[in-house]
């Protein structure tokens, strides 16, 4: 179990140049009107036009769009890979299981290509509330099944990964309890688990956060629970909250999140009961780091990616 250092939850230890990365998130999303007064449709358009809040990564041009086949029909994967990988990381993109693309996450695929030799394996899953539960975790486990199967013809390597962050880090641990539980396969080395989100029914730390949307706040985040999960559905089943489920015989995680994150206890949470279930488990906490901050630059992401690196390189 963990104890972590307690100074990193003291106002004092987060840094002038992340409470001025806070202060620029708060006021970009500030100026904006509220995302929930449009159609979804349109925010997503709007977000792979690059007119959100904040700019769109460039795109791969070694990124390589393929399709492969699930349960409802074909998934696309967005594949971008070095000469003689030495792993292949299956990432799973997060948006509250609503949002977002594998295309909008070349940039970091690139740094892992880059800094890992791996191979990035990216799922489009398909998103809610067109496709609520199960149709997302559905479509990764397909993915994951299809890696599995494909790993050494086509990469030349079984070294398998898998993470995500937010609702992909969400989607990676069901991802890896349908492949224990349904399949009795335990392929991959690792899980690299960012800011994601374990109890939809909402830890104390979502729950309590309260309107400041530093990224994310509690009402943004019902309403991602309201779109995904239908009516009928218990939100303590554990291939909806993972962290209700019995976590034996999983991979090594590592699992970051920072002090300024509404999902804060849910990685506090998981990584203690991935830990008291003999797993390895990592937990690196960052003073004052936002909702998946290693995507807004700054001396504190570069130390959080930096620590993913090494740990998906260690595996």
């Amino acid at each position: 179990m963990f104890a972590p250092d307690l100074s990193v939850f003291s106002p004092s230890a987060i840094s002038a140049e992340t409470t001025a990365i806070n202060r620029t998130i708060l006021d970009s999303i500030s100026s904006l009107p509220d995302q929930w007064s449009f159609p979804l449709a349109q925010l997503r358009a709007e977000r792979a036009r690059g007119l959100g809040p904040f700019p769109l990564p460039p795109k791969s041009p070694r990124a390589v769009n393929e399709e492969i086949d699930g349960g409802a029909g074909k998934i696309n994967i967005r594949i971008i890979s070095p000469q003689n990988p030495t792993g292949v990381y299956l990432h799973i993109h997060g948006g509250g299981w609503v949002l977002g693309a594998a295309d909008q996450h070349d940039a970091r695929m690139e740094q892992l290509v880059t800094q890992c030799g791996i191979a990035t394996v990216s799922v489009d899953y398909r998103l809610a509330p067109e496709h609520p539960h199960p149709a997302g975790p559905d479509d990764c486990e397909a993915a994951a099944l299809w890696l599995i199967e494909n790993a050494k013809a086509r990469f030349g390597t079984e070294r398998l990964l898998i993470g995500g962050e937010s609702a992909g880090a969400h989607l990676a641990v069901i991802t890896l309890l349908r492949l224990r539980n349904k399949h009795s396969i335990s392929a991959f080395c690792g899980a690299n688990l960012v800011c994601g989100c374990y109890d939809l029914a909402l830890t104390p730390s979502a729950r309590q956060w309260g309107e400041e949307k530093l990224i994310l706040n509690t009402r943004d985040m019902e309403i991602f629970v309201d779109h995904f999960i239908p009516d009928g559905f218990s939100l303590a089943d554990p291939d909806i909250s993972p962290l209700h489920e019995n976590l034996g015989n999983l991979p090594p995680a590592l699992f970051t999140i920072g002090t300024k994150d509404p999902l804060l206890d849910d990685s506090l949470f998981m990584a203690n009961r991935w830990a008291s279930a003999d797993n390895s488990s990592d937990l690196a906490i960052y003073p004052g780091g936002a909702h998946v901050f290693i995507a807004f630059g700054g001396q504190l992401a570069a130390q959080g990616n930096s620590r993913i690196e090494a740990f998906l390189r260690d595996c």
